[in-house]
């Protein structure tokens, strides 16, 4: 049972509580670092402040704890604070634990700690472990049967190291005998030395002396030789490998020694039959000079093949390193899969991507020198190889994977830095990281600088011809950077890891220009046909400047169409077949390579826009002219100026049914045979809602979605050409069929809803969109007249619905109403005289600023030249008569027209509204395509299809308001309508 003081004191503590949360307490601490404290202070870990140290204490060398000056011993510890007392003047020394005094025989260290001359060790206790009142100095037994000397921290006596007891009986290493890295040799004689080895860093121009060359490089060089010590030749070989590879004559660094090494070990044969791997050494060089690297990396395919498709072995590049640290000591087998190559941190998902067959893989960061000095305090040293299964033995096997180091210098060249493999000296072993050859003086220092593989590049080439997935042996490219470190916490360095994969696209490229030579010779040819139609129609037989200008500017969009092929061609053909094989036989062209590509695209869009903008000045310069055909119905009373009279004259004529026709023109100039505004909508919608985007990943995957948690690839120019191009044209065609087959058909057709409106309306239209050649749309009424009531109109459409008027066509009893005409010179000339009337002023008349003699001028010439043409259509005049026929097979296939009018003009049968020409409508297939290639251009510029598909929206809007507004004020300037009515 509770008694009554225990429930008082669990009120209390249930008080505090209370009371403590009740008044808001802050949670939160000063932050203090171990070496922010001072001299007199240590680091407390509980508290994680700062503590001060007793009297006769300072800082201890952890920083988390306090020692007792010279001349102190310790009393107590607790871990961190600690009590001191002063020792006796007779024992002045403090022993080597810091808990008692002793006397010393010799001098006192600065730390107050008794100290031997060399090669004696201290003695402080007995053998039972009793203390003794004064320290001892022993010296080793290093005569024959003891060879004893002192150990490291001098306190016991140890065998001599066993290269003293081989070569000098003894533990000192006497003349002639060499003493270097704590190791005693024989002078081999001819035994090349260097007094200060050195490392070069060629990226500061910076040579400088290592303290682990200097303790090492002549130990490890001179083992290996004489005893063949394996840990001791890895060594050499891993210094060789800090120093770059580089190989200078005559030189007597690392890589100088490992070669006389190398050269004066031959007779210890070869392992696993590679003549460039000696027994004992490690592997480092494909040969002692340049030349073998074809013979390396394209005579012999690797043993097994590679799919997009199929089971881990064969998707996946199995890569695995042999690990070694500085001292030559092995370490470890590691997978690559496993992110030891990628120093950019990622989740394992992600780094393991780098390693599926067919994604091309890019990984790019900045890591801060602290962080590598850190995590890299000792270098690791990898030989990488590519594990196979052999199907034959159903063993597992390692193909050696060789190294092209971009810093290596070969007789102080950069031989590896150029194209031409002949010329590229391969290696074997690579390190990411060293931050130990950069360290001068003692090993404990910070480096000076480090070294670290700042580009690491592992390439894949496909096997020419091959349709298994062969391929030739991976190639690791790597660059080192030298740092020189001076403020670690602010200094970064950028670092990049990335998989490539190729195959030759010579005979691609050359089929590719096989091509583009063929077709552009069929653009020239059909460029030239095209230009003497043009002559034909402008009735100019001379050539002269403008007839080559014209024949450029034909050649340009002619041109513009093969380079679209080639390149539409060439995208779909690298997106079907590089996404849908299983069996690799392709691999997509390098960015580098793609150049090729992208320069075809560019000539397209130049020559395409150069093609539009042609069209477009075409369109806004044609001449145009609405003939009235309605007559004057009656007599109307007109009073006389100055007589006070009246007289009887003709009734006027309507002018708003020309002013309704010219506005109807005005409307359809800009309308197509697809909706421009849902194209790219559309687009964009499969594209990045979709999906479709997804395809243009530079990996072997065909699915439309992506996790968010997997690695993305970089895209492809060409699939993200091929995927965009292909949906805008299934797209467009989709709208094209629909709009032709249903839409027009069923719902609204304007071009023919045009040619009706005419008819209705007793008005034809004369279009002339080169001096001798246009169009005629005949829309005169079959009921005389037009311009009456709704009753009668309303009688009219029903007289001509049962078929009780004549038909509507130009010649009796026929329904053609639309020609291409092809006027005589004569013809064109009265026109001519009648038009610069029309447009002496420039412009239309404006009826409210215009004189009255002037705007009686200009009604008089609109009236003449309605008169004139009116009289034409009825074959009034004789000397300018002209003739109706159908076009011949090839003249409708080709375009032209092979009869030149002389005498008379010819009017050419056309039943598919070719005057359509001189709209919008009439040249989808000019706007869809340059659209496309701006759509793709702007994405290749900025890899971005929202922002191709707004800029996209953006140019067609601007052109079809220039076009709009243009085409208004010549339609203005040629029909006298005044642009105040078309609206």
């Amino acid at each position: 049972m509770a008694t009554p003081r225990r429930w008082l004191g669990m009120a209390l503590l249930l008080l505090a509580l209370n009371t403590g949360l009740a008044g808001g307490q802050a949670f939160f601490l000063p932050w203090q670092q171990p070496q922010s404290c001072a001299a007199t202070q240590y680091f407390d870990i509980a508290s994680l402040s700062c503590g001060q140290c007793g009297p006769s204490q300072t800082k201890g060398h952890r920083d988390t704890s306090c020692a007792c000056q010279p001349g102190f011993k310790i009393i107590s510890n607790n871990g961190g604070s600690i009590t001191c007392e002063k020792c006796p003047e007779d024992t002045s020394g403090v022993t080597q634990d810091g808990w008692d005094c002793i006397a010393c025989p010799y001098e006192l260290t600065a730390e107050g700690k008794c100290k031997c001359p060399i090669n004696e060790i201290l003695v402080e206790r007995d053998t039972n472990g009793t203390l003794l009142k004064t320290a001892l100095c022993v010296q080793c037994d290093g005569t024959e049967q003891s060879f004893a000397a002192p150990n490291a921290l001098n306190n016991r006596c140890i065998r001599c190291e066993p290269t003293f007891v081989s070569v000098s009986k003894s533990c000192t290493c006497q003349n002639p005998n060499i003493l270097t890295g704590g190791l005693c040799f024989r002078s081999p004689g001819n035994f090349p030395s260097k007094e200060t080895p050195t490392v070069w860093f060629g990226k500061l121009g910076i040579t400088l002396v290592s303290a682990w060359f200097s303790k090492n490089l002549q130990a490890a060089a001179a083992a290996c030789l004489l005893y063949s010590n394996l840990t001791s030749c890895q060594a050499l070989g891993n210094m060789c490998v800090m120093n770059m590879n580089i190989l200078n004559s005559g030189s007597t660094d690392a890589c100088g020694l490992f070669q006389y090494v190398y050269m004066n070990t031959i007779g210890l044969g070869t392992v696993h039959s590679v003549s460039f791997w000696r027994q004992n050494l490690p592997w480092l060089y494909y040969g002692d000079q340049p030349g073998s690297a074809s013979q390396v990396l394209e005579t012999t395919p690797f043993p097994t093949s590679f799919t997009f498709k199929g089971t881990n072995n064969n998707i996946k590049l199995d890569f695995i390193a042999a690990s070694y640290d500085a001292e030559g000591n092995f370490l470890q087998w590691q997978h690559l899969e496993d992110g030891i190559f990628q120093l950019c941190p990622d989740t394992l998902t992600r780094l393991r991507a780098a390693y599926t067959f067919g994604t091309t893989y890019q990984q790019k960061c900045k890591i801060s020198v602290s962080k590598i000095l850190k995590d890299y305090s000792n270098p690791v040293f990898y030989d990488v190889f590519l594990e196979y299964h052999n199907e034959e033995d159903k063993q597992q096997y390692l193909w050696a994977v060789p190294v092209l180091n971009l810093n290596l210098q070969y007789n102080e060249a950069f031989i590896n830095k150029g194209s031409n493999m002949n010329s590229w000296l391969l290696t074997r072993r690579i390190f990411l990281v060293d931050t130990l050859s950069g360290r001068e003086n003692e090993l404990g220092n910070q480096p000076r600088i480090i070294r670290i593989a700042s580009e690491i590049t592992i390439s894949i080439r496909l096997v020419p011809n091959t349709q298994r997935g062969a391929i030739y042996p991976p190639l690791i490219t790597i660059v080192y950077n030298d740092v020189l470190v001076q403020n670690p916490n602010t200094e970064n360095v950028m670092v990049s890891f990335s998989v490539n994969y190729e195959m030759n696209q010579s005979e691609a490229r050359i089929q590719t220009d096989i091509a583009l030579g063929v077709l552009g010779g069929l653009a020239v040819l059909w460029s030239l046909l095209r230009t003497a139609g043009w002559k034909r129609r402008i009735g100019s037989p001379m050539i002269d400047l403008q007839t080559v200008l014209k024949f450029l500017l034909f050649y340009a969009g002619d041109l513009a169409n093969v380079f679209f092929t080639i390149t539409v061609g060439t995208g779909i053909y690298w997106l079907v077949f590089f996404k849908a094989q299983q069996f690799v036989s392709v691999l997509l062209p390098l960015p580098s390579q793609e150049d090729h590509f992208v320069s075809y695209l560019g000539c397209a869009f130049t020559l395409k826009t150069l093609q539009f903008l042609h069209l477009l000045a075409s369109q806004l310069s044609i001449d145009i002219f609405f003939i009235d055909w309605e007559r004057p119905r009656g007599k109307v009373l007109k009073a006389v100026e100055g007589e006070g009279g009246v007289r009887s004259i003709s009734a006027p004529v309507s002018i708003w049914r020309t002013y309704f026709i010219a506005n109807e023109w005005n409307e359809i100039q800009t309308i197509r045979k697809i909706n421009p505004l849902f194209q790219v909508l559309a687009v964009l919608f499969f594209l990045e809602v979709v999906g479709f985007s997804n395809l243009a990943i530079m990996d072997s995957s065909s699915d439309l979605t992506r996790s968010p948690e997997s690695y993305i690839a970089p895209s492809s120019r060409i699939l993200r050409y091929g995927v965009s191009a292909s949906l805008w044209l299934v797209i467009a065609i989709i709208q094209i069929i629909y709009f032709s087959v249903f839409y027009e058909r069923f719902v609204e057709d304007k071009i023919r809803q045009y040619v009706d409106l005419c008819c209705m309306s007793n008005i034809s239209v004369f279009l002339l969109s080169h001096r001798c050649f246009g169009y005629y749309i005949h829309g005169r009424s079959v009921h005389g007249h037009s311009d009456t009531n709704m009753e009668e109109m309303n009688l009219n459409l029903k007289r001509e619905a049962e078929n009780l008027c004549s038909q509507r066509g130009l010649l009796p009893n026929t329904d053609g109403q639309t020609f291409q005409i092809s006027i005589s010179n004569r013809m064109r000339q009265h026109y001519d005289r009648i038009h610069e009337t029309l447009t002496r002023k420039h412009g239309p008349v404006r009826l409210l600023n215009s004189s009255a003699t002037t705007f009686e001028q200009s009604t008089k010439a609109y009236h003449t030249m309605n008169k004139f043409l009116g009289s034409f259509i009825d074959h009034v005049h004789k000397e300018m008569d002209y003739i109706v026929k159908d076009k011949l097979l090839l003249e409708r296939l080709l375009g032209m027209e092979f009869m030149e009018p002389m005498d008379k003009s010819i009017f050419y049968n056309d039943e598919g509204h070719s005057f359509s020409d001189v709209l919008y409508y009439g040249n989808e297939s000019v706007l869809l395509i340059f659209d496309l290639l701006f759509f793709t251009v702007v994405d290749m510029a900025t890899q971005s299809f929202v922002l191709a598909a707004v800029l996209t929206y953006l140019q067609q809007e601007i052109f079809r308001f220039i076009r709009n507004s243009v085409g208004q004020k010549n339609l203005a300037s040629k029909t006298l309508v005044d642009e105040r009515f078309l609206i």
